[in-house]
């Protein structure tokens, strides 16, 4: 079975996940793509969805879902997103599609989060994919001191020759180099550092489920 393949497949399985007559907290992605496709089917039984990015909020919109503003509305019942990575604790690396602060904004306003990602994303230890951080522009090379002096390896993230602005008009670090064994404490100091917006690591805001999607078909990890 191809990648693809079982991005669909994880895709699809996150509709059980989805609560009739309850707005739907929407991540982004190649793999949260599978699922806003195989949410369309379910289009009119839920009021809408919160997205966390210009792109998926595309994708909703041009299947006919109403996408809400995170703050017309209050808690969601369930957060479907993809993983870059995740440990057997349901800690996850995320920002591989540039949108994580926003991704941790709907995931904290999520009373559950439910991760779809393929088996190639689980990992016994954080970091072997490197960490995404969102920065305001005037304090990369500080921060990127700041990674070096705990031995990694900052690299401003570019698209076509220049930084790569996100949805929140920031730029993003990625930090390769590290293993993160306590990924609390580290979500924790990082977001403390002047200037950064928000690090990658998902450990206060983790996976409840994973569906992970394997040759064998769709394992379901529950934290």
């Amino acid at each position: 079975m191809t990648q693809d393949e079982l991005k669909t497949l994880v895709g699809q399985a996150a509709l059980r996940y989805v609560v009739p007559g309850e707005i739907v907290g929407v991540g982004t992605g190649s793999t949260v793509n599978k699922f806003i496709e195989a949410l369309g089917s379910l289009r009119h039984q839920i009021p809408g969805a919160v997205s966390s990015s210009l792109a998926s909020t595309e994708r909703l919109l041009a299947l006919g879902i109403r996408v809400f503003d995170a703050n017309e509305v209050g808690e969601l019942a369930v957060y479907i997103d993809g993983a870059d990575e995740i440990d057997g604790r349901g800690f996850m690396i995320k920002g591989g599609g540039a949108a994580l602060t926003r991704e941790k904004i709907v995931a904290a306003q999520s009373r559950q989060f439910v991760c779809i990602a393929d088996e190639s994303k689980r990992v016994r230890v954080l970091g072997r994919f490197p960490v995404p951080v969102e920065v305001i522009p005037m304090a990369a090379r500080q921060i990127s001191r700041r990674f070096a002096a705990l031995g990694g390896q900052a690299l401003l993230r570019l698209k076509d020759g220049q930084p790569l602005v996100t949805d929140n008009g920031q730029h993003i670090l990625d930090v390769s180099g590290l293993q993160i064994q306590e990924p609390l404490a580290f979500e924790s100091e990082v977001n403390q550092w002047a200037g950064v917006v928000t690090v990658g690591i998902f450990a206060h805001q983790k996976a409840a489920v994973c569906l992970l999607g394997t040759a064998r078909g769709v394992e379901t990890l529950s934290f």
